[in-house]
């Protein structure tokens, strides 16, 4: 699985410009399974703990709600950066990826994250 995982990062990091970090999280732990980040004292893994919470108040917002329906992912956009979590299809982990804002194409981060989480998805099966 560490081949897989790596391979994820190599990817991000070298096709999806603005990437600042990127991390992957158990849902059930919070631990991440690999992370990585070009910015010093900028911790994916840190911010991916927080995120299970943020995930977790989203589904208890979305049930209250009578939204039935799946949390694919959630963006925040900060001054300088984004911060996109994708969820994985079962749930069970997800990418955290954070850009730089000026120099990110979301429409092409969104297609590669895609893409990159349907072969981890294949590989973890």
């Amino acid at each position: 699985m560490e081949i897989v995982l790596n391979k994820l990062v190599s990817n991000i990091k070298d096709n999806i410009p603005g990437y600042i970090g990127v991390s992957v999280t158990e849902m059930s732990s919070g631990e991440s399974l690999v992370s990585d980040s070009i910015l010093e004292g900028f911790d994916p893994e840190l911010a991916s703990a927080f995120n299970v919470e943020i995930i977790n108040a989203k589904r208890k917002t979305m049930q209250i709600l009578n939204i039935v329906d799946e949390l694919n992912d959630i963006q925040f956009n900060l001054s300088n950066q984004v911060h996109i979590i994708n969820i994985s299809a079962n749930g069970e982990y997800f990418i955290y990826l954070a850009l730089n804002k000026e120099k990110a194409n979301l429409g092409i981060t969104k297609k590669l994250l895609f893409k990159y989480k349907e072969e981890l998805n294949n590989e973890l099966q």
